[in-house]
């Protein structure tokens, strides 16, 4: 059988890009041998100017004819193959993006198993309890700071009433000192200065020193 059909290729499969690269290689390939061609027909047109009608100048035509026909034969090929590559290089495109959207797929399914097992192991009624208890051990803060920053023997609470009454007292008791310092004329000697001296004081102070103490 293997006669027949030849053996098994156990060699390695040939891909999109090998593919690509075989077919961009014989377009390459085209391009040379219609470049040679076109090159030959510029010298046939340039002996054909040259030549005057005759044989010789059919001659030339004939052959530039079978030149023209190989070169539109390469163009068809060249244009087929052409085409051919930018098929496979779209095939390409779209498995390379199909693998990339598989690979986010299985990524998002990696994520999406990790995220379950992690939320799945939080008691929300346990964070809710933990918050209640912050509150209110930041509440008994609070009432410890303001206990510890309260005054001693500082009434909380001034009344108005109370303090008019005091302002008013305080008023009269400047006024009854502004009165008892009007009594005493300006430059005399106080009383408390005017008593007998002391036994203890050789003489008395003259009256003009007692003054400019006094003043």
């Amino acid at each position: 059988m293997n006669r027949l059909f030849g053996a098994k290729n156990t060699g390695p499969k040939p891909t999109l890009s090998s593919a690509i690269s075989n077919t961009d290689a014989h377009v390459e390939s085209i391009d040379v041998k219609l470049a040679k061609l076109n090159a030959e027909l510029t010298t046939y047109q340039s002996r054909m100017a040259k030549v005057r009608d005759g044989p010789g100048k059919t001659a030339l035509k004939q052959k530039a004819l079978k030149i023209l026909q190989r070169r539109k034969m390469y163009e068809g090929q060249r244009d087929q193959l052409q085409q051919q590559s930018w098929n496979m290089e779209q095939a390409s495109m779209m498995t390379d993006n199909l693998k990339n959207v598989m690979t986010t797929v299985d990524a998002m399914k990696s994520t999406n198993k990790t995220l379950k097992q992690q939320y799945g192991k939080i008691d929300v009624d346990k964070i809710e309890r933990m918050q209640d208890e912050m509150q209110d051990l930041m509440e008994a803060g609070n009432d410890i700071q303001e206990a510890m920053g309260r005054s001693y023997d500082v009434p909380e609470d001034v009344d108005e009433a109370e303090l008019d009454a005091e302002l008013e007292a305080l008023g009269e008791e400047a006024e009854f000192e502004g009165g008892l310092g009007m009594g005493q004329g300006v430059g005399e000697t106080p009383g408390f200065m005017m008593d007998e001296v002391p036994t203890f004081v050789d003489e008395p102070p003259e009256t003009g020193k007692v003054k400019e103490a006094a003043g």
